[in-house]
């Protein structure tokens, strides 16, 4: 009974900080909690602590990259099926089909989307 008005759980792993201004703001706005991870050990960290609905998460990334962070999330069982957006620059073909291979629901790459267009892809996957 109590999920009915939980809002959805967003952790946004990004290292810049500028971006991760924007996206929380945004999703925010849209109704969504978010919490923000600047690597790839505090995000594994974040989603042991707080499982989130939905994983946000860039490729280039300190100490651990996203797609290290990723093939991690994907080994534990209890995690594997939080769906990920992965949210990056990189946008050469083997980088997206790589992303994607290794259990990724969506590869965006960001100069390719708005910030609200994000949006309406997060919801495509988790309606909140």
């Amino acid at each position: 009974m109590n999920n009915i008005n939980k809002q959805k759980n967003i952790l946004l792993v990004e290292d810049d900080p500028f971006i991760i201004d924007i996206y929380s703001t945004k999703l925010k706005e849209a109704g969504f909690d978010v919490q923000s991870s600047t690597d790839g050990e505090d995000a594994l960290k974040k989603i042991k602590d707080g499982n989130p609905d939905l994983i946000l998460l860039d490729i280039v990334l300190p100490k651990l990259t996203g797609l290290e962070c990723l093939k991690q999330i994907k080994s534990f069982p209890q995690f594997k099926d939080i769906p990920i957006i992965i949210l990056s620059n990189l946008g050469q073909k083997y980088e997206v089909e790589k992303g994607l291979q290794m259990g990724a629901n969506k590869y965006l790459i960001k100069a390719h989307y708005t910030p609200s267009e994000i949006i309406k892809e997060i919801k495509q996957i988790i309606p909140n």
